[in-house]
Protein backbone atom coordinates (compact mmCIF):
# COMPACT_ATOMS: atom_id res chain seq x y z
CA UNK A 1 0.00 0.00 0.00
CA UNK A 2 1.26 3.45 -0.88
CA UNK A 3 0.24 6.84 0.44
CA UNK A 4 -2.40 7.11 -2.30
CA UNK A 5 -5.92 7.53 -0.97
CA UNK A 6 -8.12 4.56 -1.86
CA UNK A 7 -11.24 5.18 -3.96
CA UNK A 8 -14.28 3.59 -2.30
CA UNK A 9 -17.40 2.12 -3.95
CA UNK A 10 -19.47 5.32 -3.93
CA UNK A 11 -16.68 7.42 -5.45
CA UNK A 12 -16.01 4.77 -8.08
CA UNK A 13 -19.66 4.61 -9.10
CA UNK A 14 -19.86 8.41 -9.43
CA UNK A 15 -16.56 8.88 -11.22
CA UNK A 16 -17.61 8.66 -14.86
CA UNK A 17 -20.74 10.77 -14.35
CA UNK A 18 -18.74 13.53 -12.64
CA UNK A 19 -16.01 13.59 -15.29
CA UNK A 20 -18.16 14.20 -18.34
CA UNK A 21 -15.79 16.82 -19.77
CA UNK A 22 -12.83 14.44 -19.53
CA UNK A 23 -14.83 11.69 -21.23
CA UNK A 24 -15.91 13.90 -24.13
CA UNK A 25 -14.97 12.96 -27.68
CA UNK A 26 -12.86 16.10 -28.02
CA UNK A 27 -10.68 15.26 -25.02
CA UNK A 28 -10.47 11.51 -25.52
CA UNK A 29 -9.89 11.74 -29.27
CA UNK A 30 -6.76 13.82 -28.84
CA UNK A 31 -5.57 11.78 -25.84
CA UNK A 32 -5.98 8.42 -27.51
CA UNK A 33 -4.44 9.65 -30.76
CA UNK A 34 -1.36 10.94 -28.95
CA UNK A 35 -0.89 7.71 -26.98
CA UNK A 36 -1.61 5.39 -29.90
CA UNK A 37 1.07 7.07 -32.00
CA UNK A 38 3.64 6.54 -29.24
CA UNK A 39 2.60 2.92 -28.65
CA UNK A 40 3.00 2.07 -32.33
CA UNK A 41 2.67 -1.68 -32.78
CA UNK A 42 3.62 -2.40 -29.16
CA UNK A 43 1.77 -2.87 -25.88
CA UNK A 44 0.69 -0.12 -23.48
CA UNK A 45 0.57 -0.15 -19.69
CA UNK A 46 -1.62 2.35 -17.86
CA UNK A 47 -0.73 3.18 -14.27
CA UNK A 48 -3.89 3.89 -12.24
CA UNK A 49 -6.20 2.75 -15.03
CA UNK A 50 -9.29 3.58 -12.95
CA UNK A 51 -12.60 2.99 -14.71
CA UNK A 52 -10.91 2.73 -18.10
CA UNK A 53 -11.67 6.27 -19.26
CA UNK A 54 -8.54 6.22 -21.46
CA UNK A 55 -7.60 2.54 -21.47
CA UNK A 56 -10.84 1.28 -23.02
CA UNK A 57 -10.88 3.62 -26.06
CA UNK A 58 -7.14 3.10 -26.53
CA UNK A 59 -7.78 -0.65 -26.65
CA UNK A 60 -10.60 -0.05 -29.13
CA UNK A 61 -8.06 1.86 -31.22
CA UNK A 62 -6.13 -1.41 -31.56
CA UNK A 63 -3.45 -0.94 -28.89
CA UNK A 64 -3.15 -3.86 -26.43
CA UNK A 65 -3.57 -2.28 -22.98
CA UNK A 66 -2.88 -3.64 -19.50
CA UNK A 67 -3.77 -1.67 -16.38
CA UNK A 68 -2.56 -1.35 -12.81
CA UNK A 69 -5.16 -0.07 -10.34
CA UNK A 70 -5.09 0.36 -6.57
CA UNK A 71 -8.88 0.46 -6.04
CA UNK A 72 -10.79 -2.75 -6.61
CA UNK A 73 -13.96 -0.65 -6.82
CA UNK A 74 -12.63 1.43 -9.73
CA UNK A 75 -11.47 -1.78 -11.43
CA UNK A 76 -14.94 -3.29 -10.96
CA UNK A 77 -16.49 -0.38 -12.89
CA UNK A 78 -13.96 -0.91 -15.68
CA UNK A 79 -14.74 -4.62 -15.74
CA UNK A 80 -18.37 -3.84 -16.59
CA UNK A 81 -17.09 -2.19 -19.79
CA UNK A 82 -14.59 -4.81 -20.99
CA UNK A 83 -13.58 -8.28 -19.89
CA UNK A 84 -10.24 -9.43 -18.49
CA UNK A 85 -9.03 -10.87 -21.79
CA UNK A 86 -9.66 -7.57 -23.56
CA UNK A 87 -8.02 -5.34 -20.94
CA UNK A 88 -6.22 -7.16 -18.11
CA UNK A 89 -5.98 -5.30 -14.78
CA UNK A 90 -3.59 -6.05 -11.93
CA UNK A 91 -4.62 -4.76 -8.51
CA UNK A 92 -1.76 -2.91 -6.84
CA UNK A 93 0.02 0.41 -6.53
CA UNK A 94 1.72 2.08 -9.45
CA UNK A 95 5.04 2.58 -7.66
CA UNK A 96 5.87 -1.08 -7.02
CA UNK A 97 3.46 -3.43 -8.82
CA UNK A 98 5.06 -5.40 -11.65
CA UNK A 99 3.20 -7.08 -14.51
CA UNK A 100 4.70 -9.56 -16.99
CA UNK A 101 6.32 -8.54 -20.25
CA UNK A 102 7.71 -5.39 -21.83
CA UNK A 103 5.80 -2.40 -23.13
CA UNK A 104 6.44 0.26 -25.73
CA UNK A 105 4.38 2.76 -23.72
CA UNK A 106 3.66 3.35 -20.04
CA UNK A 107 1.34 6.26 -19.31
CA UNK A 108 -0.16 8.06 -16.33
CA UNK A 109 -2.87 10.64 -17.04
CA UNK A 110 -5.02 13.29 -15.36
CA UNK A 111 -2.66 14.30 -12.52
CA UNK A 112 -2.58 10.80 -11.06
CA UNK A 113 1.10 10.77 -10.14
CA UNK A 114 0.22 13.47 -7.60
CA UNK A 115 -1.80 10.83 -5.70
CA UNK A 116 1.58 9.58 -4.47
CA UNK A 117 2.14 11.90 -1.53
CA UNK A 118 5.91 11.57 -1.10
CA UNK A 119 8.82 12.33 -3.38
CA UNK A 120 10.29 8.87 -2.78
CA UNK A 121 7.12 7.19 -4.04
CA UNK A 122 7.01 9.40 -7.11
CA UNK A 123 10.63 8.46 -7.86
CA UNK A 124 9.70 4.79 -7.49
CA UNK A 125 6.84 5.33 -9.93
CA UNK A 126 9.34 6.51 -12.55
CA UNK A 127 11.55 3.53 -11.79
CA UNK A 128 8.60 1.20 -12.13
CA UNK A 129 7.75 2.70 -15.51
CA UNK A 130 11.35 2.25 -16.68
CA UNK A 131 11.27 -1.35 -15.41
CA UNK A 132 8.35 -2.15 -17.72
CA UNK A 133 9.58 -0.31 -20.83
CA UNK A 134 11.41 -1.98 -23.65
CA UNK A 135 14.45 -0.11 -25.03
CA UNK A 136 13.18 2.91 -26.94
CA UNK A 137 9.86 2.85 -25.08
CA UNK A 138 8.20 5.97 -23.67
CA UNK A 139 6.74 7.05 -20.34
CA UNK A 140 4.01 9.71 -20.56
CA UNK A 141 2.60 11.84 -17.74
CA UNK A 142 -0.23 14.40 -17.80
CA UNK A 143 0.08 16.77 -14.86
CA UNK A 144 -1.07 20.22 -13.87
CA UNK A 145 1.38 23.01 -13.19
CA UNK A 146 1.16 24.04 -9.51
CA UNK A 147 -1.10 27.13 -9.29
CA UNK A 148 1.26 29.08 -7.05
CA UNK A 149 1.29 32.14 -9.33
CA UNK A 150 -2.34 32.73 -8.33
CA UNK A 151 -1.52 32.92 -4.62
CA UNK A 152 -1.01 36.49 -3.33
CA UNK A 153 0.89 36.87 -0.04
CA UNK A 154 -1.08 35.46 2.87
CA UNK A 155 -3.56 33.50 0.74
CA UNK A 156 -3.56 29.69 0.76
CA UNK A 157 -6.58 28.87 -1.45
CA UNK A 158 -7.06 29.02 -5.23
CA UNK A 159 -10.49 28.45 -6.88
CA UNK A 160 -10.46 26.20 -9.94
CA UNK A 161 -14.17 25.78 -10.65
CA UNK A 162 -17.19 27.93 -9.86
CA UNK A 163 -20.17 26.50 -11.71
CA UNK A 164 -23.86 25.86 -11.10
CA UNK A 165 -23.44 22.41 -9.56
CA UNK A 166 -19.84 22.45 -8.35
CA UNK A 167 -17.48 24.65 -6.37
CA UNK A 168 -13.83 23.67 -6.25
CA UNK A 169 -10.73 25.19 -4.75
CA UNK A 170 -7.22 24.08 -3.85
CA UNK A 171 -5.38 24.81 -0.61
CA UNK A 172 -1.60 24.67 -0.80
CA UNK A 173 1.15 23.81 1.66
CA UNK A 174 4.25 25.21 -0.06
CA UNK A 175 6.64 23.70 2.51
CA UNK A 176 5.55 20.07 2.02
CA UNK A 177 4.46 20.55 -1.62
CA UNK A 178 1.02 19.26 -0.72
CA UNK A 179 -2.22 20.41 -2.31
CA UNK A 180 -5.72 19.58 -1.13
CA UNK A 181 -8.53 19.82 -3.69
CA UNK A 182 -11.86 20.68 -2.03
CA UNK A 183 -15.11 19.91 -3.83
CA UNK A 184 -18.67 21.01 -3.05
CA UNK A 185 -21.01 19.18 -5.43
CA UNK A 186 -24.79 19.61 -5.65
CA UNK A 187 -26.26 16.16 -6.32
CA UNK A 188 -29.97 17.02 -6.39
CA UNK A 189 -32.25 20.02 -6.58
CA UNK A 190 -32.79 20.48 -2.85
CA UNK A 191 -29.88 22.91 -2.53
CA UNK A 192 -27.67 20.51 -0.57
CA UNK A 193 -24.02 20.08 -1.43
CA UNK A 194 -21.81 17.04 -0.91
CA UNK A 195 -18.34 17.88 0.34
CA UNK A 196 -15.23 15.96 -0.70
CA UNK A 197 -11.49 16.47 -0.62
CA UNK A 198 -8.40 14.77 -2.00
CA UNK A 199 -4.71 15.20 -1.21
CA UNK A 200 -1.96 15.53 -3.80
CA UNK A 201 1.79 16.11 -3.90
CA UNK A 202 2.56 18.60 -6.64
CA UNK A 203 5.83 18.58 -8.57
CA UNK A 204 7.32 20.99 -11.07
CA UNK A 205 8.31 19.77 -14.55
CA UNK A 206 12.01 20.18 -13.68
CA UNK A 207 11.56 17.92 -10.63
CA UNK A 208 9.91 15.28 -12.80
CA UNK A 209 12.82 15.47 -15.24
CA UNK A 210 15.20 14.72 -12.38
CA UNK A 211 13.05 11.77 -11.31
CA UNK A 212 13.20 10.53 -14.88
CA UNK A 213 16.98 10.85 -14.93
CA UNK A 214 17.22 8.84 -11.72
CA UNK A 215 15.17 6.12 -13.44
CA UNK A 216 17.38 6.19 -16.54
CA UNK A 217 14.90 7.99 -18.78
CA UNK A 218 15.47 11.03 -21.01
CA UNK A 219 13.06 13.87 -21.73
CA UNK A 220 11.95 13.65 -25.34
CA UNK A 221 9.04 16.09 -25.54
CA UNK A 222 6.90 18.39 -23.43
CA UNK A 223 3.71 20.02 -24.72
CA UNK A 224 0.80 21.92 -23.17
CA UNK A 225 -1.96 19.48 -24.15
CA UNK A 226 -2.73 16.33 -26.08
CA UNK A 227 -3.12 18.36 -29.26
CA UNK A 228 0.63 19.07 -29.19
CA UNK A 229 0.34 22.80 -28.52
CA UNK A 230 3.55 24.41 -27.21
CA UNK A 231 4.23 24.42 -23.48
CA UNK A 232 4.74 27.95 -22.17
CA UNK A 233 4.89 29.74 -18.83
CA UNK A 234 1.15 30.32 -19.14
CA UNK A 235 0.26 26.64 -19.59
CA UNK A 236 -1.86 25.24 -16.73
CA UNK A 237 -0.66 21.68 -17.38
CA UNK A 238 1.81 19.68 -19.43
CA UNK A 239 2.11 16.37 -21.25
CA UNK A 240 5.67 15.10 -20.84
CA UNK A 241 7.28 12.21 -22.71
CA UNK A 242 10.45 10.50 -21.51
CA UNK A 243 12.25 7.82 -23.50
CA UNK A 244 14.18 4.76 -22.36
CA UNK A 245 17.49 4.68 -24.27
CA UNK A 246 18.23 1.79 -26.52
Amino acid sequence: MTSSELWGPESAERYDAEETEMTSAAVLGATVGFLAELAGDGRALEFAVGTGRVGVPLRERGVPVTGIELSEHMAAVLRRKVDEDTLPVVLGDMATTVVPGEFSLVYLVYNTISNLLTQDEQVECFRNAARHLRPGGRFVIELGVPPLRFLPPGQVAVPFDVSERHLGFDTVDTVEQLLVSHHFTRDGDDGRYRRGASRHRYAWPAELDLMARIAGLQLERRVADWDGSPFTQESPKHISVWRKPG
